[in-house]
């Protein structure tokens, strides 16, 4: 019936404007007719078509450049790769190969991430449909959605949002797991664990939220679920443990991380739940109303039993660690969101249930839930500036497609470049087209070549020599490597450094907020090292 009504007010045309209210009439219908699936698909839409808004930037920074450089190489090639460097995020780039078979652009790049920022969007909703009730579920889903958080890591050409995507699906087929004691749904909670963890090997504090849970649901509980739940937990961290070991001897890949900063929890729980003093207030109000008075119970867990634990435990646990060990970063807490949304939820509705805002009447309780779907869109609203600001390239820790431009313009063909340090070549196997008809002076074997992430650079004397028959070479250095106090801890680095300071004149330099681009030109003989004098 509401199918042909639709269909007959599409027909009737827009000349015929009495059908506009029947067509709105339906529509309401159509999504107040199947509450549960409408809170599930809404923030699924939501988020699609938020993660679509300003995909295209233009520009990968350095992180977004290895994953393209890396995945649009050969599986064999891909796989030598992984023995050497960055294992930890391999399954990541073999499906990514897949994709960018089909296109190699900046869209397809980011596509995976946009997908799954739209399925765990999707997957919070269903937890709160599961834990508690539709509205929970669209309200939390919704709330996901709009975080601006959630917005950056679907932009982005890495793991992360996939990540979150497997977290938060584990942690639903857990409840249904738990409220049905099949075996079947033990096995799939299993593979989505190890899927997850494979694809960055942190998540495997997921598994510490999910004990904890249990614990708290201790009661009602049997022992066949925790022998269960025990199977999966030991399978995943034994499928977990050859790639951990090989990452182990992977270690410099993580040399650049440090602990957490002074106030780094504040921060951390800040982007969370709402970069804006106004969201993070209310949201941070609503979890406390959600801890002091919560929701029943629709089978063996409860929403705070399992939200709690996934929004606090990961990060608690990787705070700590990174107290003695480098581990600490946001983006690995990714996944953790998806419990602040769950339990901002809980407590809108517990708040809502105490104003009787919500009658027994069909039609009060989706205006009840198209209130708080209200109130998420002015939060997002509030907080449109940080979106906009998330999808341009100054939100990004480099711009590396800035620096590819300036190459293109300057450097002509057969001029010679040096990269300081080797890292910085990254650029270059990035936006190869930039760069095509220089001459690489320190490098011995491409990247590919060598199955490594940047290429095997030459000795130091051989650079010497390379560089003795030059009488002009530019140097694209790191930001950090510009510094007149960077001090290099390889040969080849040093080798850079002291030769053009010692054999060459800076001509020309162009700084930008991803690396300085320099010219030198051979010193004269009348002119030593010293020349010219410092001014006084």
């Amino acid at each position: 019936m509401q199918v042909t009504t639709l269909r007959a007010a599409l027909a009737a045309g827009p000349s015929a404007p009495a059908t506009a209210p029947g067509l709105v009439r339906t529509a309401w219908t159509a999504l107040t007719a199947r509450p549960a699936t409408t809170a599930v698909l809404l923030p699924a839409a939501t988020m699609f078509v938020l993660g679509l808004w300003g995909l295209d930037r233009d520009s990968m920074w350095r992180d977004e450049g290895v994953t393209h450089q890396v995945a649009t190489r050969s599986l064999p090639e891909i796989v030598r790769l992984l023995g050497s460097a960055d294992a930890v995020h391999g399954l990541y780039y073999l499906l990514m190969h897949v994709v960018l078979s089909v296109h190699p652009g900046e869209v397809a790049l980011r596509l995976p991430s946009v997908l799954a920022g739209a399925a765990t969007a999707a997957l919070v909703a269903a937890l709160g449909v599961r834990l508690a009730r539709p509205r929970v579920g669209l309200w939390a889903g919704l709330l996901y959605a709009a975080t601006p958080l959630t917005g950056y890591y679907a932009q982005e050409g890495r793991s992360y949002a996939l990540v979150a995507a497997g977290a938060t699906g584990a942690t639903l087929l857990l409840e249904r797991a738990v409220r049905h004691a099949r075996v079947r749904d033990w096995c799939l909670y299993g593979a989505v664990v190890v899927g997850t963890v494979l694809l960055h090997e942190l998540a495997a504090l997921l598994l510490l939220a999910h004990a904890v849970t249990l614990l708290l649901s201790w009661r009602r509980l049997d022992r066949q679920v925790w022998r269960s739940w025990a199977v999966c937990a030991c399978a995943s961290l034994t499928v977990l443990l050859p790639l951990a070991r090989l990452t182990l001897g992977q270690g410099e890949s993580a040399a650049w991380l440090g602990g957490p900063e002074e106030g780094g929890a504040a921060s951390l729980l800040k982007a969370v739940a709402g970069p804006t003093e106004l969201v993070l207030t209310g949201a941070l109000l609503l979890a406390c109303v959600a801890l002091n008075s919560p929701l029943e119970r629709t089978g063996r867990l409860s929403l705070n039993a399992v939200a709690l634990p996934l929004m606090v435990l990961p990060p608690a646990v990787l705070i700590v660690a990174s107290q003695y060990t480098p581990l600490h970063h946001d983006r690995y807490l990714y996944f953790a969101l998806a419990g602040a949304p769950l339990m901002a939820a809980a407590g809108a509705e517990r708040i809502a249930r105490g104003v009787r805002m919500l009658r027994s009447r069909s039609g009060r309780r989706a205006g009840g839930a198209l209130f708080g779907a209200a109130v998420v869109g002015l939060a997002f609203c509030w907080q449109l500036p940080l979106h906009r600001a998330d999808r341009t390239t100054e939100q990004r820790p480099d711009d590396p497609a800035a620096v590819a431009g300036l190459v293109d313009r300057q450097l002509g063909h057969g001029d010679a470049m040096l990269y300081l340090p080797s890292a910085g070549r990254r650029t270059a196997l990035a936006y190869p087209d930039a760069f095509r008809g220089t001459k690489d002076v320190a490098l011995a074997r491409t990247a590919v070549a060598s199955g490594t992430l940047y290429g095997e650079e030459t000795g130091a004397r051989e650079l010497r020599n390379r560089l003795a028959g030059l009488e002009h070479v530019w140097l694209l250095a790191e930001p950090y490597a510009a510094l007149p106090e960077w001090e290099p801890g390889d040969a080849t680095e040093r080798a850079k450094l002291t030769v053009v300071s010692e054999e060459f004149l800076l001509r020309d330099e162009f700084p930008t907020r991803s690396g300085v681009l320099r010219h030198y030109i051979r010193r004269p003989a009348d002119k030593p090292v010293g020349w010219p004098p410092p001014a006084e």
